[in-house]
C-alpha cells in the first residue's frame, strides 16, 4: 500500500527540500515505472514551486528588515533566487 504523503503546504522548508532531493534521485535512477515517474515529477514540481515561493517570501522579509548605515529602516531590495534549478530528465 502506498505511503500517505503530507500536503505540500504542511511540510516545513527542510522537509520539502529533503523530499524533493529524494524525488530527483528516484527520477535520475531510471528505475521507476512510467506512471510512478509522472507522479514523482508532479509532486516534485509542486514542491519546487512551494520552495521558491517560501524563498521569495523570506527574501522579501530580509529586504524589509535591512537597515541603512544610519540605523533607519530602509527598503533594500534583495536579489531574486535563480530559477535555473528546473527539474530535468
Amino acid at each position: 500500500m502506498a505511503e500517505e504523503k503530507k500536503k505540500v503546504e504542511e511540510l516545513s522548508y527542510k522537509e520539502a527540500s529533503i523530499e524533493l532531493e529524494g524525488i530527483i534521485r528516484s527520477l535520475e535512477s531510471g528505475e521507476l515505472e512510467l506512471e510512478e515517474s509522472l507522479e514523482c515529477y508532479t509532486r516534485g514540481v509542486e514542491l519546487l514551486k512551494s520552495l521558491r515561493t517560501r524563498l521569495a517570501d523570506a527574501e522579501q522579509k530580509v529586504s524589509v528588515l535591512m537597515a541603512d548605515i544610519d540605523g533607519a529602516d530602509a527598503l533594500v531590495p534583495a536579489e531574486a533566487a535563480s530559477d535555473e534549478d528546473a527539474l530535468r530528465f
